[in-house]
């Protein structure tokens, strides 16, 4: 068993697109339309191609799953949340919490949806 993708509902598939390449340096692997209303555009890391960011817009959202969080690993997690901060992403933490007897340092921001977005420093 191995992690595949998470898929995230938007609003508006360009915004989304920009904020998942521009802020967090995913790349666009595949974008296409399923049916006449939902589209779909898939993203990855290069380090990490197996994985896959989906994101998925139109068709009826009702009954979904929410998914509660999407993590990323980031190296200096400060610098991260000074970039974001300049470029205008909605930061729910302005500084990094430090968990699990201070080896891990967090923080949380959301993407252009709302979706409740994480970096994560071991």
């Amino acid at each position: 068993m191995k992690m595949e993708h998470v898929g995230i509902m938007v609003n508006d598939m360009d915004e989304s697109l920009a904020f998942y390449q521009n802020i967090l340096g995913l790349e666009l692997r595949k974008r296409e339309w399923l049916n006449d209303t939902v589209e779909l555009a898939f993203l990855f890391f290069p380090e990490q191609p197996s994985v896959e960011v989906e994101l998925v817009y139109g068709g009826p959202v009702e009954n979904e799953g929410i998914v509660n969080h999407l993590a990323f690993t980031v190296e200096n997690i400060e610098a991260e949340l000074v970039r974001f901060k300049e470029a205008g992403v909605k930061l729910v933490d302005e500084e990094p919490r430090s968990i699990f007897n201070d080896t891990v340092k967090i923080a949380f921001f959301k993407g252009p949806n709302g979706e409740k977005l994480e970096l994560v420093e071991r």
